[in-house]
């Protein structure tokens, strides 16, 4: 079992219209009924130490989805952000937004700016990602890192893992140490493809609006049974598949 703390979860709030449709709602419905599942998600993983929790809340590719859709996702992502702000600052939680914000309104990239200038200072922090991808990330990174190169203020022989880690998003915080599923499905759906790559992933059945405070508690449990090995052995470890274990 892991020694290591649980500092940093990552959660794919996913299962919401499932939620909905099965008790004959609109989809609408089940969205709503997530966004209010965060703030008990936020109670319950401070009661566990965790500083950081992601929320990925809109991907890149969700801006193909129905456009009644996206709009109700909008008008939910602006309604948190105002009614939230001022109640997570007190709470001692930053916010932070992470994503393309070029493809939003500009009042919603106003209440993105005014919710984290509000809730600037918090010892625990919120990351919410929207119009985030994971290969945007890392091409993002690549980009400026190609800049510096292009600029003459590095030189290729310069560039490797630890330089590219600086310029993703989060660079600043641990990376992800449990990746949390909701739903069902069994992907990571382009999500944190560079912070994730050694965290722990929980799948469950769960729709997000069911996930409660028990709920995280068996995905903790389930992580603290876990062997971290980051690529190498622990002691008393006898693997002799051939196979070197992750």
């Amino acid at each position: 079992m892991t020694t290591e703390t649980l500092k940093h979860i990552a959660i794919i709030m996913d299962g919401n219209n499932r939620w909905a449709k099965q008790r004959g709602m609109l989809g609408t419905s089940g969205h709503k009924a997530g966004v209010e599942r965060i703030r008990d998600v936020l109670a319950a993983s401070k009661e566990h130490g965790i500083d950081i929790v992601t929320l990925f809340a809109f991907s890149s590719e969700n801006w193909s989805r129905p456009p009644k859709e996206v709009e109700a996702l909008m008008g939910l992502f602006l309604s948190y952000l105002k009614k939230e702000a001022k109640k997570l600052n007190a709470e001692n939680v930053r916010v932070r937004v992470i994503g393309d914000r070029s493809r939003f309104s500009n009042r919603i990239q106003k209440a993105i700016a005014d919710a984290e200038a509000i809730a600037s200072t918090g010892e625990r922090t919120l990351v919410i990602a929207a119009d985030y991808g994971g290969k945007w990330d890392i091409a993002n990174a690549a980009k400026a890192i190609a800049e510096q190169v292009a600029a003459g203020r590095i030189t290729p022989d310069q560039v490797n893992e630890s330089l590219m880690e600086q310029h993703v998003s989060l660079a600043d915080v641990p990376p992800v140490d449990l990746l949390i599923r909701t739903g069902g499905d069994l992907r990571i759906s382009n999500f944190l493809l560079w912070q994730c790559a050694y965290a722990e992933f929980y799948f469950t059945d769960v729709f997000w609006p069911d996930f409660n405070r028990e709920q995280l508690q068996l995905a903790v449990d389930c992580f603290y049974t876990r062997q971290r090995r980051f690529g190498g052995r622990i002691d008393g470890d006898n693997d002799n598949s051939g196979i070197a274990s992750a």
